[in-house]
């Protein structure tokens, strides 16, 4: 019998969304399969639509569990809900307001049991109105190497690119979300998760569609998000410093400079000001990273070094006028 795969959607306002969304969840060329939606107290139908698609979705094969929260308490307790209730040998994410080619579980499964391989990543497209750009990740022998490519800069970490062999969360002590930090959650995870990996491939296929929001170029945080994003960092640099050796944690000064980078996309004095005090040790890593461009490192070294008149020019041109024709 083909192993079970349990799929985690986190839904939260996700009415004008979920149809598309659950539509290709159908769509899937795999059984069996467990579609988890765990409702986040969103304010809008979204839970009323997943109770009037229950039997349908059920009459073709899958197993539908809708879970709700009485509060709302973010993504990150919803993806642990998720994993409480999960029952498959493999764990699958999906957010509610994208999509999922219709083989990507069987592409990723296939391989798994094939290889007998620990995590199964793809490549994704990023879809933004009318555009939609294929965007790749790196060859990679090892999950030690995934690791390295993402604090390079190279490779995307986010939970949906990975098919998950669920004893690889579960062994040993469980790995969890950490409740209430909502930013970065999906990066403490997989760093934990590719340093217990023993085996993964990256399938050179584009089996899932990122949706951003038209007009939209890069994520803008809140100061929260940053305080979000620093908790999962500390909670990966201390599993790192209780599982690996030196070289590895040396090289979350290039992950930290990465994450740190949208800061300088902007044209906030406040933002540039934070980016100096944010992770101020790494800045000394600047021009260490030979995997990331010049035209970044110059960046990284203006803000450094306070010109930021240069940071605001290259938002103004480049952010505000060329990326917008080039990906309409």
């Amino acid at each position: 019998m083909s192993p079970l795969v349990s799929i985690i959607i986190p839904v939260y306002k996700a009415t004008h969304t979920l149809p598309e969304c659950v539509a290709q969840l159908r769509a899937q060329t795999y059984r069996p399969l467990q579609l988890i939606f765990i409702d986040d107290c969103s304010p809008d139908d979204s839970l009323r639509y997943l109770e009037e698609q229950r039997a349908m979705i059920s009459e073709e094969g899958l197993e539908v569990t809708i879970l709700h929260h009485e509060t709302n308490a973010g993504v990150a307790v919803a993806r642990n809900t998720g994993l409480e209730a999960a029952k498959g040998d493999y764990i699958y994410s999906v957010d509610a307001d994208d999509l999922v080619a219709p083989e990507a579980v069987e592409l990723m499964v296939s391989a798994a049991e094939q290889h007998q391989l620990d995590l199964v990543g793809c490549e994704y497209l990023l879809r933004q109105g009318a555009s939609h750009r294929h965007l790749a990740q790196p060859s990679i022998s090892s999950p030690m190497e995934a690791f390295e490519q993402i604090c390079y800069g190279k490779m995307k970490w986010n939970l949906w690119l990975f098919l998950i062999r669920r004893r690889l969360i579960e062994e040993g002590q469980s790995i969890r979300f950490l409740p209430g930090e909502n930013m970065g959650e999906d990066l403490m995870f997989m760093g934990k998760l590719l340093h217990r990996a023993r085996r993964m491939i990256i399938l050179h296929k584009a089996l899932y569609t990122y949706v951003r929001s038209e007009g939209q170029i890069t994520n803008a945080y809140h100061s929260e998000h940053w305080t979000q994003v620093e908790a999962n960092v500390r909670e990966l640099e201390a599993y790192l410093h209780a599982t690996s050796s030196g070289d590895r944690r040396e090289l979350l000064h290039f992950l930290k400079l990465n994450l740190k980078l949208p800061l300088l996309l902007s044209d906030s004095t406040e933002d540039f000001k934070k980016w100096r005090g944010m992770y101020a040790a790494s800045n000394a890593y600047i021009f260490r990273n030979t995997e990331l461009s010049l035209r970044t490192k110059l960046l990284q070294y203006a803000a450094l070094h306070g010109q930021y008149w240069l940071l605001r020019l290259y938002n103004k041109v480049v952010m505000q006028w060329l990326y917008p024709i080039i990906y309409k």
